[in-house]
């Protein structure tokens, strides 16, 4: 990614949001990966969710985090809800934390979202505890 799109400020606070919450080699790779049809889309998105809703102030990275993954399992949005687990090393949201979140998804959006999620947060944990880089 080039190109530096019109609201530079907030795109590069994006990048640096971006990189410090899913780590430079995930980064590194959706850049990478990146190609003309889809580069309006990883701008949009490094700037309006990495460079806006988690640069604002008032809330952690860690509470931020717990939302997203509850948002995310409750939409049944697995691999971005695996990607984001992964990332939680670097937010601060404990295995712990998930749990009560992922026990909220239960609640309020659904049984099966929930048992979807904890078995998606399994398979990762599993994952994360065989290797040091999985971002």
């Amino acid at each position: 990614m080039d190109e530096v799109p019109a609201n530079a400020t907030r795109y590069r606070t994006g990048v640096a949001v971006r990189r410090s919450v899913l780590g430079d080699p995930h980064v590194d790779r959706a850049e990478v990966s990146a190609t003309d049809f889809d580069q309006p889309f990883q701008e949009m998105i490094t700037e309006a969710a990495w460079g806006t809703v988690w640069a604002r102030p008032g809330i952690s990275k860690r509470e931020r985090s717990m939302i997203t993954l509850a948002l995310l399992a409750a939409l049944g949005h697995h691999e971005e809800l695996a990607l984001h687990l992964r990332a939680t090393v670097n937010t601060g949201a404990s295995r712990e934390d998930i749990r009560e979140a992922f026990l909220h998804v239960a609640i309020y959006a659904g049984v099966p979202a929930a048992n979807s999620a904890f078995r998606v947060a399994k398979e990762v944990f599993s994952e994360m505890d065989g290797a040091k880089d999985v971002l």
